[in-house]
This record gives structure tokens, sequence and C-alpha cells, in this order.
């Protein structure tokens, strides 16, 4: 047998911080793993979210049944390698179908030491994680599951002792984990037009190409990056990308002095977060967050119902349906979640300043709300203007 027909006949444990377990069999290594326990809605584009480096440190349940039915090609990566911290699906594709794969997704998690298990009822999982939370939860199979002398019930125990020593996410600063170390550039598509500086918070490779396509130089910094090293680039706009952890961990200085300078400034998922804080709103937990690529928001300026990629698990405390005083003029809350009125959006009325929850670059997801990058590229020419 083949390493990873062998390890798909091992068994494997999920045990959860509140002492629910789920057993099921080994998928991709063979180890133990540990993480937030979350699920993501999304039909396809799996390969997107495990290679998100905004899922770092999260186990993810999969709701939809049937995974891996395309395998894992070189093409849609979003970084460099796959981030989730361990993976939950039901039922694993046999051999993947597609023109494009090269491998399949048991062998691309085996070969980068993701702890996964399958044959799990996601449908309980999930139902168990919307009614109690998102919660701490470790995955063991192999060698990790062979201490349990005085039975399966005693064993359950000390696994599920080691889960709650694991750090929780409140208070995780995790940007500079998946950030890069060093500056690079990712040149406009046709004429430059614009130059941005981007601050890498857990950046997706598809979004620097997005605003390349609109003809824009894009300058990706370090999460660290100061004031200073910002503006040495020369921006026409400043971008806040998406990133894991809880924002009330993260340094503002960058947002306020692009703020006070009234540079065009975009920010997306994180971004909207850091933003909110900088203009005096809190940032809040979600019970169980929304990720997938088929959550509905509404553009409460045209009305529009998008259908938007999400991977939060922290929202803004902002008000809904008043026009808020900030130390930078005026703001209102721009998009909502039609599911729970989350905050999906900001704007500032009197400065060039924006941001949203989720992820307009689709990939994976919908294009709904690919009209952002140019919104950007509108605020950089009235500013210019």
């Amino acid at each position: 047998m083949t390493t990873s027909t062998r390890a798909a006949t091992a068994p494997a444990v999920l045990v959860l911080e509140d002492g629910r377990v789920f057993r099921g069999r080994a998928y991709g290594a063979v180890g133990e793993t540990f993480g937030e326990a979350v699920f993501s809605t999304g039909m396809t584009g799996y390969q997107e979210t495990l290679t998100d480096p905004s899922y770092h440190r999260q186990v993810v349940v999969m709701t939809a049944p049937h995974i891996g039915n395309t395998g894992v090609n070189d093409e849609d990566a979003e970084s460099g390698r796959i981030w989730v911290a361990g993976y939950v699906v039901r039922d694993p594709a046999r051999t993947p179908s597609n023109w494009r794969s090269r491998r399949t997704l048991d062998e691309e998690l085996t070969a980068q030491g993701v702890v996964g298990i399958s044959g799990v009822d996601t449908r309980a999982l999930t139902r168990h994680l919307r009614e109690r939370g998102a919660m701490r939860a470790g995955i063991f199979s192999g060698p990790a599951l062979r201490g349990g002398s005085a039975g399966a019930a005693a064993e359950d125990g000390a696994l599920l002792a080691r889960v709650r020593r694991a750090p929780a996410m409140t208070g995780a600063d995790l940007s500079a984990d998946v950030a890069t170390e060093r500056a690079y550039t990712v040149p406009a598509i046709g004429p430059k037009r614009f130059t941005v500086a981007a601050l890498d918070l857990g950046i997706k490779g598809m979004t620097p190409h997005r605003m390349a396509q609109r003809g824009i130089e894009v300058h990706v910094l370090p999460a660290a990056a100061t004031v200073e090293e910002v503006y040495a680039v020369g921006p026409d706009g400043v971008f806040l990308s998406n990133g894991p952890g809880d924002p009330a961990t993260a340094d503002l200085t960058v947002v306020r002095a692009v703020l006070e300078r009234g540079t065009p400034l975009f920010g997306i998922c994180f971004g909207n977060q850091l933003l909110g804080r900088a203009l005096g709103f809190g940032t809040y937990k979600l019970p169980y967050g929304h990720r997938g690529i088929n959550q509905p928001v509404q553009d409460r300026a045209t009305g529009k119902v998008e259908v938007t990629a999400h991977n939060h698990g922290f929202a803004v405390d902002a008000p809904l349906d008043t026009v808020s005083d900030t130390p930078y003029g005026r703001a209102e809350v721009s998009h909502v979640c039609l599911n729970d009125n989350v905050v999906e959006g900001l704007r500032l009325l009197d400065r060039p300043a924006f941001s949203v929850q989720y992820h307009p670059e689709a990939a994976a997801g919908p294009h709904d709300a690919a009209y952002l990058f140019d919104r950007f590229v509108q605020l950089m020419e009235g500013q210019r203007a």
C-alpha cells in the first residue's frame, strides 16, 4: 500500500474543547494537530481555502460532503503553502477527475504535513459548532492515539486535556506568522497608472493580481512595515489585506497615518477591522463566523445584493443606521450581511477611505464584488485630480 492508502485506513479522532468526540479515518498526514474548529460552506474552491493565510491555526470543517474531486493543481494556490492547521471532510474523493489536476488532495496534505480526518458526520459537527460556537479542537491519528492503555474513555480524556491547553484565537497576534518577510513588487499589467502600497497581513496571491489588471503597480510590504517604509514607495493609495488573528492585537500606527495624510485607503477582511478600530469602533468575536463563497451582502449605497467570499471570525461593532463621528470625519456602514446583519463594510464620508469584510478577488468565489477594485481606482483618480 502507498503511504496515503495506509493513512486512509488508520483510525483518527477529532476532539472538541467542550468534550465532544468524532471518530473517523486519517486523511492526509498522520499525527496530531490543534487549532480553532470552524466550518466553511463553499461547495468548491478547497485549494484556495487551504492556501489562504487567513486560515492559519484553524481546523477547517468542510460542509460540502464530497471533497477532493478535482485534485490539486499548480495554478490555484493563493500562497506558497497550506495554512490550515487541520482538515475535516466527510467523503474524500477516491480519484480526482480534472484535466488540470497534478496530484490528489490526500497526497498534497500528506506532503505538507497537514493532519486531517475523514468519514466524519460533518452535518452533525457543523450544527454543533453553530449551536456551541467555534472552539478549540485537536485531530489525532497514528501514534498520537496509542497512549490509552486504560481504554478509549481515558484516552479521550487525556486528549481533551491537551486540546484545552492549546492557545485560543481571542488575543492571538498572527499576522507576522503569515506575512512576507521581504517587500516585493507585482508590476502593472499594461501601462502603469498608479502605485499602491499593500500591507501584507496575510494577503492572497490573487489580490495584487486584480489590482495589476487595473494598471496598478503593487508594492507588497511586511506586516510590520513602518509609515516611512509605506510612503517610501510613493503610493497613490494604500491597501490593507486580509489576515488571521484577533484585530484587537494589531498596531494601528500605519492606518492612522494614512488617514491623517488623506491617502486613498482600501481594506478587506482583517483590513476592514483595522480601519474600524482606527475610526474608534470596537471589534468582537462572532459565535461561529462567516466562511465560504456564498455569503449574501448588500451594498447599502446601491441596494445591490452580492454573493461574496468570506473568511472571518471577528467583526466590527459599528451602528448600522446612523452616521458616526470619528477622529477622521464622518463614517457609515456601507455593506451589511443579509444573514445576520453583521457589518460588512465601512466608508468615510470626508476622506478617501473604505473597506469591506470579505474577499473581492474571487479566489475562490464569485465575481460580484470585483467593482470594489474599480472603486479604489476611482478614489485614486479623484485624489490625483
